[in-house]
């Protein structure tokens, strides 16, 4: 039976192949938790110009 790494051009491979998919897995969270901040932004939330308007949660029930 051979080894899965017989040589070195396997063993980069590999290693290479494992590089991209750590980097693609990392890429695809961050692109995921951009998406969800742009899908989440809050509806209402008072301009902190008006007159009397203080931050705070963009609903009462937050």
């Amino acid at each position: 039976m051979t080894a899965l790494f017989d040589t070195p051009m396997r063993a980069r491979l590999a290693g290479l192949a494992i590089c991209l998919a750590v980097i693609a897995v990392f890429a695809g969270a961050n692109a995921h938790l951009v998406a969800v901040s742009f899908a989440s932004q809050p509806d209402c939330v008072l301009s902190p110009t008006m007159e009397g308007a203080a931050f705070r949660a963009a609903k009462p029930a937050c």
